[in-house]
């Protein structure tokens, strides 16, 4: 499995996030998406904010 990212700046919001996180593997990159889900954006975390999150990985790295 290659590099995957999620990146805040492609899903705008009031707080104006500009965090992006990237991992080799897909569950380390699924564990701090949830961790900065709940504490920044103060979503719950559940097994649907998971899935959605995961939908939302890309290949490679985020662009600079």
């Amino acid at each position: 499995m290659g590099r995957k990212y999620i990146d805040c700046r492609d899903y705008p919001s009031e707080k104006n996030c500009t965090v992006a996180l990237s991992a080799d593997n897909e569950d380390e990159l699924l564990e701090a998406a949830v961790q900065h889900a709940v504490a920044v954006h103060q979503h719950q975390d559940s097994p649907e904010l998971r899935t959605q999150l995961k939908s939302l990985f890309k290949e490679g790295a985020p662009p600079a």
